[in-house]
């Protein structure tokens, strides 16, 4: 396609990080003499969302809203060539001095791209409109991907009931305050070129209520927006769909009114949006353990205490009682004392690797199985790693205490790095076949060690097979 457009190949091309989606991408970076200089390759992972994005970004642009150009695509939408817009995001831009400026102006863009009339865009969308099966759906996605990987226990049918009434109060907002809904609209999604956003990621677009969108882009768990500045924005944003939508002065309602009604709406999709994304996050983080979504766990379910406090859940009784639950779940809620957290675990790995809920992918596991096995002896099957028939056995071929040493011998310089570098948190793993003998006599040695060594660090023990735990040096 470069050819067939450019009338060049790229002289280099390099395959960029993927994103929340599958989708992947390209830079291709053109000759000296060509122009533009740099393109994006799309390798689409979805033929009808390529097709939507490709046919939309054409409408959007020649509708002064900015995104980006769409050179060519395959006669199957399977790729595509994009301008490359580079590589600053709006999210990155969220701790400058004018990450206010930048946030009005990318709200003031997103409703010049929400009211667009329908006759323009309906058309290219590949999803049918919002609707009532789409909200059980992503309140099912929550319910599926979140709710039932936790240790929350739960009333399956007084859920479903609430999830019945909400799904009727969402739909109550009149269709006057419906238009393009990007679906997906975050800091993360909008690209500064100079002082100007772009949007990206609207492939999911369709006809719905337009708060959704500001709702999910100031409500970003990672976002991490002070509550008095989203509370300035949201008031901004409303006053511009207000005064630009001309489906509200079709319909007769007046400013004031308009404006009622949107903030009388807001908590709902406030909620809304947040479960969907506990939802997302359960399945793109914990299930496919991507490190963002895992990172954007705390956040959110801050987001659903706030709601809870405020009285947004009042009306579900069910799902208020879950929530609750949730927003105390305390592999979520790590303190932030300015210390290193080194988690040491022993665990069997016919049940798998420890969870690692802190986003950063984990640490250090360690293979006990090589050495001699008690389990394998009538006398020994009942005991644990931490009772003294076990220690004796274990260190009566020597090969334990050596293991043990090498293991700290190779962590310590890693734990040393990361306490001068500020990290928080760092994870140690020890696993034999049933967690129970080898591995928790080595977990235990290894904690205690590192607790001794490091007095500044907190080290948190956790026998996972044997729900055991103790915490070193948390004074």
């Amino acid at each position: 396609m470069c050819v067939e457009k450019f009338g060049y190949m790229p002289d280099r091309v390099a395959s960029l990080p993927q994103a929340g989606g599958d989708r992947k991408y390209f830079r291709m970076s053109m000759p000296a003499s060509s122009a533009p200089s740099s393109l994006l390759g799309v390798e689409a992972d979805d033929k009808r969302d390529a097709r939507a994005f490709v046919e939309l970004a054409g409408i959007f642009a020649s509708n002064g809203v900015h995104v980006p150009m769409v050179y060519a695509h395959s006669a199957d939408y399977s790729c595509y060539i994009e301008e490359d817009l580079g590589d600053v995001s709006l999210f990155s831009m969220l701790g400058s001095q004018r990450a206010g400026e930048f946030v009005r102006s990318s709200l003031a863009a997103l409703v010049k791209m929400q009211v667009l009339s329908e006759s323009e865009w309906l058309d290219a969308v590949a999803y049918p409109e919002f609707s009532r099966r789409q909200i059980l759906w992503d309140l099912n996605y929550f319910k599926y991907e979140y709710l039932k990987n936790s240790t929350v226990t739960f009333d399956e049918d007084a859920l479903e009931d609430d999830f019945e009434r909400f799904a009727e109060r969402l739909l109550s907002l009149p269709h006057e305050f419906w238009g393009f809904m990007m679906r997906d609209c975050q800091s993360r999604n909008v690209m500064m070129c100079g002082d100007e956003p772009y949007f990206i990621d609207f492939q999911g677009g369709r006809l719905g209520p337009c708060l959704y969108d500001a709702v999910s882009f100031l409500w970003q768990a990672k976002a991490g927006f002070d509550p008095d500045f989203r509370n300035e924005m949201i008031d901004f944003y409303i006053g511009e769909f207000v005064s630009s939508c001309h489906k509200l002065q079709c319909g007769g309602i007046v400013a004031e009114e308009a404006e009622s009604i949107m903030r009388a709406a807001l908590p709902d999709f406030v909620l809304f949006r947040t479960l969907q994304v506990l939802g997302a996050y359960g399945f793109r983080g914990l299930v496919q353990k991507r490190a963002h979504f895992i990172e954007s766990i705390p956040g959110a379910l801050a987001n659903l205490s706030q709601l809870a406090a405020d009285g947004a859940l009042d009306s579900y009784a069910e799902l208020k009682r879950v929530c609750c639950e949730l927003a105390i779940d305390a592999r979520f809620n790590a303190v932030a004392d300015g210390r290193l957290h080194v988690k040491v675990f022993s665990f069997s790995y016919k049940r798998g690797y420890p969870d690692d809920f802190s986003g950063n992918g984990g640490g250090f596991m360690f293979d006990c199985r090589g050495m001699h096995n008690p389990g394998r002896y009538d006398e020994y099957k009942q005991l644990t790693g931490l009772d003294r028939p076990v220690i004796d056995f274990l260190k009566h071929r020597g090969e334990i205490d050596g293991f043990v040493g090498k293991a700290v011998e190779l962590v310590s310089p890693t734990v040393s790095r990361y306490i001068d570098r500020g990290f928080s948190q760092l994870q140690i793993g020890f696993g034999c076949t049933g967690g129970r003998h080898r591995s928790v006599y080595s977990a235990q040695a290894v904690a205690e060690k590192l607790a001794a060594l490091y007095p500044d660090a907190v080290v948190e023990l956790c026998h996972r097979e044997q729900g055991i735990s103790d915490t070193f040096n948390d004074n």
